[in-house]
């Protein structure tokens, strides 16, 4: 930093926290408060996101990042301080936005080879309208644990519930809900996921024991998650469930239904249990898929272009439809591609964008100060640090900073209050982790509603463990169960 009023708090070699003692608290919420009252005027007052059209809300994250700039001018940051950091955000999110574009390409081909079809005709038979909804979220949560990825648990089985549930007429809202809540507990809990090594890494305490820590408000969280949903499908109208043998019928019709379909999806989950990176396991499953769809599917790929290499083009570049004479399954079997990403990926930029500006101003480190300020309890220094990693997911829209920032601000503050730090490193995962995917604009939740294709709005309430577990870790601290002492250790 060449300029007195800013300073670096060095986290590790990739990460920091930079500090502005010319911005003060006020100033540092002005681009937050506009950012949020145009989402919100978004939202409520104008209808259809016709505002500024398609992108109104990449656009409004840029103005956010355009008025946090002003603020930094103002404040004596210097602009090529700010576009260093907005570029540095950008960098950080490249290997994820290339996973988005894999993704699009894995539905698309995995649609021409008929396997997410293959995984609709076989769940239709197995998973029964009365366990759907809390089977969902244990097969998801098993998936995620062995992979700890919530990401790669929505982009296989997370599509194929989507569409098991579709057709037997459950709302995609809850199948959505159902299949992050048990992703996002697998993620949390998993030794293999990042932000499950990262959290204890920022608190000062080792991987085993934050797990470990964790079960206590994790288990009762995903507990009343499980009950929330067998209720949920004992009492949904499952309009679909009485057609299963005419879809059963339909798809049979149209796809060459086999189980070694089933090969594809697992090499690319044993590829990730085997700690291969995503880029490569999903760029071979996209591979493999083009192969199979070429042996299995050849009268699918001739209806769909003149040519089968222009059929599998098509799926991984563009928008692609199977037309079938049942009016669900073709709602369903339809993807993108790479150009169904677009949308996420401009507004994962936009957000980073803002993000940077933010950082690069030291917004984010007053903002995470100040909370800091008034935890005179252990209550209010437990309840800081979730309203801290609900701010900064929704502020700086990615659930790395949003574990980063508070567990470098609020280490030191649970240490001077005898609190062990496995404290600090779960109320980061219950709050920071989790509610990453109920942010619309933060790459997660652009993620997931990408590519489960449900909105944010349409699955929050439903993500039950998601929203859940931030009211949870405080129940616990405010009721004084199972805080670890210090002395204790």
């Amino acid at each position: 930093m060449q300029d007195d009023n800013l300073s670096e708090i060095n986290i590790n070699d990739d990460q920091k926290i930079i500090e502005n003692k010319e911005l003060n608290f006020f100033e540092a919420l002005i681009p937050v408060i506009i950012l949020m009252s145009l989402l919100a005027y978004n939202i409520f007052f104008v209808e259809g996101q016709e505002w500024f059209g398609a992108y109104t809300n990449q656009i409004i994250l840029l103005i956010g990042g355009f008025v946090a700039m002003i603020d930094g001018f103002f404040n004596k940051v210097p602009l090529m301080i700010m576009i260093k950091e907005v570029w540095e955000n950008l960098k950080s999110v490249f290997v994820p936005l290339m996973i988005l574009f894999l993704v699009g390409a894995l539905a698309g081909t995995w649609l021409i080879s008929g396997i997410i079809p293959a995984m609709v005709y076989y769940g239709l038979q197995v998973l029964n309208p009365s366990i759907f909804l809390p089977a969902s979220v244990i097969i998801a949560a098993i998936i995620s644990i062995a992979t700890g990825s919530s990401w790669t648990t929505s982009a296989t089985v997370g599509i194929a519930l989507i569409g098991i549930g579709s057709a037997l007429g459950i709302p995609t809202g809850m199948i959505a809900g159902a299949v992050i809540s048990g992703a996002y507990f697998g993620d949390k809990m998993s030794p293999l996921s990042d932000t499950t090594n990262l959290a204890p890494a920022m608190a000062g305490t080792d991987l085993f024991t934050h797990i470990r820590y964790m079960t206590i408000t994790t288990v009762p969280t995903i507990i009343i998650t499980l009950i929330v949903f067998a209720i949920l499908s004992a009492t949904i109208d499952t309009t679909g469930s009485a057609d299963i043998s005419g879809l059963l019928a339909t798809m049979d019709a149209t796809f060459n239904i086999t189980p070694w379909l089933f090969v594809v999806p697992l090499v690319v989950v044993g590829l990730i249990l085997l700690k291969t990176k995503p880029l490569i396991a999903l760029g071979i499953g996209v591979a493999l898929a083009a192969i199979f769809a070429f042996i299995f599917q050849p009268e699918i790929l001739n209806g769909l272009a003149e040519t089968k290499i222009g059929a599998i083009t098509t799926a991984v570049l563009t928008d692609t439809s199977i037309v079938t004479d049942n009016p669900k399954l073709n709602d369903l079997f339809s993807s993108g591609g790479m150009s169904g990403m677009l949308w996420t990926i401009y507004l994962i930029c936009c957000a980073m964008v803002f993000g940077g500006v933010m950082d690069a101003i030291g917004a984010l480190a007053r903002i995470t100060k100040a909370l800091l300020s008034v935890a005179t309890t252990v209550f209010g220094l437990f309840a800081s640090t979730v309203l801290s990693c609900l701010g900064l997911n929704a502020i700086a829209s990615d659930q790395y900073l949003a574990l980063v920032i508070p567990g470098k601000m609020f280490k030191k503050a649970y240490e001077d209050k005898g609190l062990a730090p496995e404290n600090l490193s779960r109320t980061l995962e219950d709050s920071g982790t989790v509610t990453s995917v109920l942010i619309p604009w933060n790459t997660c939740g652009a993620y997931q509603s990408s590519v489960l294709g449900v909105g944010v709005s349409e699955y929050f309430v439903y993500a039950v463990f998601n929203w859940l577990s931030p009211f949870t870790t405080l129940l616990f601290a405010a009721l004084n169960i199972k805080i670890r002492l210090l002395k204790d250790k």
